[in-house]
């Protein structure tokens, strides 16, 4: 129970105080976990603490996370710290009395000053079955590295990076045609509802907090735009799998050699063809079934791709306009 005896009762059973609950997120997967959160009986959500708004675009227009963006719908205050460690800012943590503070993909390591506010601790969304994946980009590092399955974790946070004692878990199997996108989207649901799930049984003492067990523990660091390059000296499987889990950002490219300089070509769709064994990078037929590519081992098939400044289209189309000889 809340110890805040002036916190609206829920109304499913009025002698119950609802659970005083700050969320922290930024991205799309922590605003569908934010409005799970705020339609779940027996919460309030008493703040909302997401990053500053960037600018996007062309124009770079200033533009509100989707959190923000959720929790202005929803009438709940907002507050967008530089820093997570900002003095201020815990200051104003304080000042809300949460029970309870539920973090999903916010972006910062939370500071023990802040993590000590709410008398119930931390939870945080983590999207992978913690030891692995612990860091910034567990979703697409899963699906890179071929992993059978992937699923949600809740923890109990503490100063270190992932590191925190879980709580509860659900598990979904990687499937073929997953990408980076797909497997976000069905991940951000199940940790919606894992998260509604665990908070009741979680305060009433049902789910103790255990310690991660101490092997299987990898470290699933920042994406960046290189990540995307594909190397064709790589076995042909291994892009494959990058090409969906980078989909779609940084998204997959190689370049055409040309003169004076090489054209960069987005790689869309691809797939995997066992029979091929030539120099990696060398194009070994091209037609309307694609651009095979040698690769370390095997070859990649180009299905759709997009070249420089143009549109997405079948790898057939492009072939029949371009005849390329090699990519790299």
């Amino acid at each position: 129970m809340s110890e805040h005896g002036s916190t609206p009762r829920t109304a499913e059973n009025p002698a119950i105080p609802r659970l005083r609950v700050v969320f922290m997120g930024t991205p799309a997967l922590a605003r569908t976990v934010l409005a799970a959160l705020a339609s779940a009986p027996g919460i309030e959500i008493v703040g909302v603490a997401v990053q500053p708004d960037k600018p996007v675009g062309r124009n770079l227009q200033l533009t509100p996370p989707p959190v923000k963006v959720e929790a202005l719908e929803r009438g709940l205050p907002v507050f967008q710290p530089t820093k997570a460690r900002d003095p201020e800012f815990i200051a104003q943590m304080k000042t809300l009395e949460p029970d309870l503070v539920v973090v999903a993909a916010y972006g910062q390591i939370l500071p023990q000053a802040l993590l000590d506010v709410p008398r119930l601790g931390c939870l945080n969304v983590h999207t992978s079955l913690l030891p692995r994946w612990r860091g910034a980009a567990p979703i697409q590092w899963a699906l890179a590295e071929g992993d059978a399955e992937t699923g949600v974790t809740i923890m109990r946070m503490e100063a270190g990076l992932d590191t925190g004692p879980t709580i509860s878990e659900a598990r979904t199997p990687i499937g073929d045609d997953d990408t980076g996108q797909t497997l976000h989207d069905r991940l951000a649901a199940v940790g919606a509802r894992l998260l509604v799930e665990t908070i009741p049984r979680y305060v009433a003492g049902e789910l103790p907090p255990r310690p991660q067990p101490a092997e299987g523990m990898t470290h699933a660091r920042k994406i960046t735009r290189e990540d995307g390059r594909l190397d064709f000296t790589q076995p042909a499987r291994r892009l494959w799998l990058r090409t969906r889990a980078f989909t779609p950002w940084p998204g997959a490219f190689c370049q055409v050699p040309g003169e004076p300089t090489p054209k960069l070509l987005k790689v869309h769709r691809v797939a995997t063809d066992d029979s091929v064994s030539a120099v990696p990078g060398t194009i070994v037929s091209a037609g309307r079934d694609g651009i095979v590519v040698a690769c370390g081992s095997g070859g990649l098939r180009l299905l759709e791709v997009q070249p420089e400044g143009g549109k997405r289209m079948t790898a057939g189309q492009f072939a029949a306009g371009h005849r390329p000889t090699r990519l790299e």
